[in-house]
């Protein structure tokens, strides 16, 4: 079970890889939380940032451009060592930057730390003129009933899903209505069963394992309950099964 968030007994360290892209929105966001449970903040630009860090979010951007800065910053390979022991969140970019497999990256191709058994494709709901913004339906969140509004720029579109028998389940937590998505789209036909649980691309946001994939971007909200939820279930529980200092 989750750790309460109101248990006063440690801090939460959270990092945002702060390379490119929407990071201080991501800051702005956890310093709006209020729980009981003090959130530090730490902005990863280097490898020793990442020792002082419970979990990890990578922010909306230009995935290309990230990946590259993590390489001249000689983070890409601590990132890959990261996220085989603590959580990371991936939002839009960084949600590509979590998959194991992309279409439609540049000439060149497109590191990866590939913590997800998922393929993304890239600007998969259209360009930036195609953004969007949609009321979604977000399985746990905090009022669940209450809809959550994304915010989808250049939108990636998971498009399989590719679980090995020794990879963690995949836990799918929301998806997007065929009816809600814009009309200059291509990758979700308007007439597809948007209710078949066979086809991921209308998949925004899932879990596996430690990690947290959502394509579109709540950071660029007011409403912080995704932020609430990385903490509340996917990074407190590693915090509880962490070892007590001797």
């Amino acid at each position: 079970m989750p750790q309460s968030l109101s248990a006063p007994d440690c801090n939460v360290t959270i990092g945002i890889l702060a390379l490119q892209g929407a990071f201080a929105e991501h800051q702005v966001m956890l310093q709006k939380l209020s729980l009981k449970r003090k959130v530090v903040i730490v902005l990863v630009r280097q490898p020793e940032d990442l020792d002082k860090c419970d979990a990890l979010i990578i922010p909306g951007g230009e995935s290309t451009t990230i990946a590259l800065l993590a390489r001249l910053a000689g983070l890409l390979e601590p990132l890959r060592e990261f996220l085989k022991t603590k959580p990371i969140w991936g939002t839009c970019a960084g949600a590509i930057l979590l998959a194991r497999a992309v279409e439609g990256a540049k000439r060149g191709g497109q590191e990866l730390l590939g913590g997800m058994s998922v393929s993304i494709e890239r600007n998969g709901f259209g360009s930036q003129v195609e953004s969007f913004e949609a009321a979604l339906e977000v399985e746990g969140l905090r009022e669940s009933n209450r809809a959550f509004h994304g915010i989808f720029i250049r939108a990636p579109v998971v498009i399989s899903l590719d679980p090995t028998p020794t990879d963690p389940p995949i836990q799918i937590i929301s998806r997007i209505s065929t009816s809600l998505l814009p009309d200059g789209q291509t990758a979700v036909p308007h007439d597809e069963d948007d209710t078949d649980p066979r086809d991921p691309r209308t998949i925004v946001a899932l879990r596996q394992g430690l990690h947290l994939l959502t394509t579109f971007h709540p950071e660029l909200t007011k409403d912080d309950r995704f932020h609430e939820y990385f903490i509340r279930e996917c990074v407190l529980p590693t915090l509880s099964r962490a070892p007590s200092p001797a």
